[in-house]
This record gives structure tokens, sequence and C-alpha cells, in this order.
């Protein structure tokens, strides 16, 4: 069956997100439906150095506490690129000489409209200070990691951050690391 949208109407909006209630009928019947929509799409870096290292930034985040995570942020409405190198320069000081993208995901899909873009970023070399930058954004630290740390960090818990494992996910299948 699928989904019918008899009403719908937003009932939260600002610069970043659209919350709006639909009155919907669907599988189970008639019902009221809620949805979270970006208002441009995130990207997410792995930036992995020469020594085979992710770089990952502890976070502290308002909904759920301190998080590890890879570089990220809002497009802003710009090109996902150009957000990406702004992004991991802005949380990290580092810039890459070569960037490929590897996947695009859509967050919490049964309540958001979220579409995101992952980068792999490699060549890369300090560009300069972001520590005002990460001050701003509530990171306390910049880290390189091994990639199978990377990932054990994900099978114990110590990442929990659902796009960083998504993130790291579409890096080890590109890197041919789950093969």
């Amino acid at each position: 069956m699928a989904w019918h949208t008899r009403d719908s109407r937003i009932v939260y909006d600002n610069r970043w997100i659209s919350v709006r209630e639909d009155a919907v009928t669907g599988p189970a019947g008639d019902g009221i439906y809620g949805v979270v929509t970006l208002k441009h799409p995130a990207v997410f870096i792995v930036a992995l150095d020469q020594d085979d290292r992710v770089c990952l930034v502890t976070i502290d985040r308002y909904t759920t506490g301190r998080s590890v995570e890879v570089p990220a942020g809002g497009s802003d409405g710009e090109d996902p690129l150009i957000a990406a190198r702004r992004e991991l320069r802005e949380e990290t000081g580092l810039e890459a000489q070569e960037w490929t993208p590897i996947g695009t995901m859509n967050a919490l899909n049964g309540v958001t409209v979220a579409p995101e873009h992952v980068f792999l970023a490699r060549g890369l070399h300090q560009a300069g200070d972001s520590a005002h930058s990460r001050a701003e954004e509530g990171i306390d630290q910049v880290a390189w990691v091994p990639f199978s740390e990377a990932l054990e960090m994900v099978a114990d818990g110590r990442i929990s951050d659902g796009e960083t494992v998504a993130a790291l996910a579409y890096a080890g299948i590109r890197l041919g690391r789950f093969r």
C-alpha cells in the first residue's frame, strides 16, 4: 500500500530545518507523521593520511553529549565538495589534494529528509590553525587513529554516531577493507 498524505502543515521552521506534521493514510490506516527536513545536505569527510590513519574529532553534542566523529557539517546550500573542503579546514586545519566522493545517504529516513554526501580525502597537509573554529563547534580533540582501530571503535561502541559509522563503512568498501 502506498502512503497518502491527506494534509500537511509546517509546525516549526528555521534557517537549518523545517518540521512538518502530515495527516497520512498508510499501511496501518490513518495517522499523523512528523517529518524533519534539513534545508541543505550535509557532508562527511573520511580524511586518511599516508600512514592509513583516519582523522577523528571529539565533539560535545547538545543532543547526545560527547561523540567521536569524522569531520562533518552542513553545506549551507553550496556544492557538497566545496562544503567538505570548508568543513575539513574549519574542524581540523587540514586541506586535501585528493577528494573522492564515496557515497550518499539519508540520515534517519523514517522521520527525516536529510541527504548526506561522503568524501574520502587524501594527500593531507596542515593549512592553518583551526583552534577558533573548533572551539565554536565544541570540538575538544582532533586525533589520528589507524583505520583498523576506527573500525574497532565502531564495534565496541566508542564511535556511536550513525553517520560516522556509515562514512567509515563507505571508506572501508572503497578501500577494499571488507573483502
